[in-house]
């Protein structure tokens, strides 16, 4: 069953909406007859955007807003709130989903650490505190979905300022999701978007064909929305190459760096990269509760 705020004539706003999964979830929430908000970086790809959005939308371009906002900027993000108040007159969907991947090592330009934080940090954040107290207001059923990583999760070598920010998005929205079910009334939830390898502008690296292991952003916003459906706070998107059985064994091998004292990334330490291998090897056994 769809999940109440997904209603007709509800307000999505969607930050990242101009290609990738924004975009993708900004043509699903609209063709739910939804009114849709895209926010993203000005320029011709938003106006496109827009575009096809309205497209998809049964009201057309009267139930489509696009807003150049930089969602590093809190200024930005609250000037978007106004907009979207004036126009639509509330929010029931916020997708944080705007992110930016350009490479960082521990001590090479601080620009670069400046602005993934400022932008796949900040951005959700901010844009949930500017937006989550209307919502919460408000009182209709409503959800607040960051887009995180699993780079957040298991930190592999490579990008230290990307796994940072997302590692953030992660420990954020699970203090977010305990505080909105401890708030009398409150009928918001929160989600946790962890996608797996999706064939996006930010993941292409000069590609212009899907590689067979990438997901489309589509495939990606199905599976979210399912499981939105089935009230999962984790959405843990396997792909075409990684399986959720594998993503599991990764997940709980990262963990147990801490309760084994193991070093750091044990799994790309060669001391331990036998015993990763084996481990990788072994059934786990499984909890109540836990999917099939």
């Amino acid at each position: 069953m769809t999940h109440a705020a997904f209603a007709a004539n509800a307000v999505a706003v969607v930050t990242g909406a101009a290609s990738g999964i924004g975009l993708a979830a900004a043509h699903r929430f609209a063709s739910l007859g939804m009114r849709v908000v895209l926010a993203d970086r000005k320029g011709e790809r938003l106006a496109d955007a827009a575009r096809s959005v309205a497209e998809v939308s049964p009201q057309g371009t009267e139930a489509v807003l696009a807003c150049a906002t930089d969602v590093s900027e809190l200024e930005a993000l609250e000037a978007l709130q106004e907009e979207v108040i004036e126009r639509f007159g509330k929010v029931n969907v916020l997708m944080n989903n705007a992110g930016i991947q350009p490479g960082s090592t521990l001590f090479g330009p601080l620009e670069n650490w400046e602005r993934v934080m400022a932008v796949n940090l900040g951005g959700v954040v901010n844009g949930t505190r500017v937006f989550g107290p209307g919502m919460i207001a408000h009182g209709e059923p409503g959800l607040i979905i960051n887009t995180g990583s699993k780079q957040g999760i298991t930190t592999p070598p490579g990008d230290p300022a990307y796994n940072v920010a997302k590692a953030g998005v992660k420990a954020f929205s699970e203090a977010l999701e305990h505080e909105l079910r401890n708030t009398a009334g409150c009928r918001i939830a929160s989600h946790l978007l962890i996608p797996g390898f999706v064939y996006t502008g930010l993941t292409a690296n000069g590609r212009t064909e899907k590689p067979d292991a990438a997901w489309t952003p589509e495939q990606t916003v199905d599976f979210m929305m399912d499981s939105i459906a089935r009230g999962d706070f984790y959405i843990l998107c396997p792909d075409n190459d990684v399986s959720r059985d594998l993503d599991e064994k990764r997940i709980l091998w990262a963990a147990g760096d801490i309760v084994e004292n193991r070093p750091p990334l044990s799994r790309w330490h060669p001391d331990h990269a036998e015993a990763f291998r084996t481990y990788l090897t072994q059934d786990l056994p499984r909890q109540s509760g836990d999917p099939a």
